[in-house]
C-alpha cells in the first residue's frame, strides 16, 4: 500500500503487526517516534525560517512550539543586519544586567523563552532559522513522510515492541530505524560538501 500520509501510515503499522486491536495507541507510536526523531535527527530539510519581533523593554521572546534549536539567528531590521551570539543564560545576566538596554547582540535559551541581551530598546525584527519538530498527526503528511516512510515505519514499529511484550522483530525494526536515520544524516552532511574537495584555509 502507499505511504503518503498519517492515515496511511497507522493502517501500515497495523498491517506489519498483523494486528486489528491497536488503534487508540498506534498515534502513541508514532508520537514516541517523532520524539526519536527530534532527539537524533538534524539535517537541513528541518531548518525553517520565522520572523521574531521583540518589544521594548522585554528581555524575552515566546520561541515557535515547533522548536528544535538554532541554526542561525539575526536582527534584519538594523543598519546593517547583525548576527546573534549565542552564551549561556548565567554570561547573559551577568553582560547585561535587566537595566541594560540597546540592540541586542547576544541571545540564551531559556526554557521556552528566547532572551536577548542587552534588553532590547526598541522592537527589531529577528530572522530565526531553526530545526523544527515534526508533528505528522497536526500536519497529515510532511517531508518526512513524503521522501522517506521508513523512518515513520519502521521508528513505529519499534516503538510497539514494549507495548507488545514478545515481538520476536523488535531488533529488526529497532536496526532499520536506525539505519535509516543514519543514512539520512549522512546523506545530508555528505550534501554540504559535494561540488568540490574540502580546503584547509591557511590563518
Amino acid at each position: 500500500m502507499a505511504l503518503a500520509n498519517y492515515t496511511d501510515l497507522q493502517s501500515a503499522i497495523a498491517n506489519w503487526l498483523h494486528r486489528a486491536d491497536l488503534t487508540a495507541v498506534i498515534p502513541d507510536f508514532i508520537a514516541l517516534t517523532e520524539e526519536r526523531i527530534a532527539r537524533d535527527l538534524r539535517i537541513r530539510k528541518q531548518v525553517v525560517n520565522t520572523t521574531l519581533t521583540t518589544a521594548a523593554g522585554t528581555q524575552g521572546v515566546t520561541l515557535p512550539s515547533d522548536f528544535l534549536e538554532i541554526e542561525n539567528i539575526g536582527i534584519t531590521s538594523t543598519t546593517p543586519p547583525r548576527n546573534l551570539h549565542v552564551v549561556t543564560p548565567e554570561l547573559l545576566d551577568e553582560k547585561f544586567p535587566t537595566s541594560y538596554t540597546g540592540i541586542p547582540t547576544d541571545y540564551a535559551i531559556v526554557g521556552d523563552v528566547i532572551q536577548f541581551g542587552p534588553t532590547p530598546d526598541a522592537a527589531y525584527t529577528v530572522s530565526m532559522d531553526y530545526y523544527q519538530r515534526l508533528n505528522l498527526a497536526g500536519t497529515n503528511t510532511n517531508w518526512l513522510m513524503t521522501n522517506h516512510p521508513g523512518v515513520y515505519l519502521f521508528g513505529a514499529l519499534a516503538e510497539a515492541a514494549p507495548y507488545l511484550v514478545n515481538d520476536e522483530r523488535a531488533g529488526v525494526f529497532e536496526a532499520k530505524f536506525q539505519a535509516a536515520l543514519q543514512s539520512l544524516n549522512d546523506s545530508d552532511d555528505a550534501g554540504l560538501r559535494s561540488g568540490s574537495s574540502m580546503r584547509v584555509r591557511a590563518i
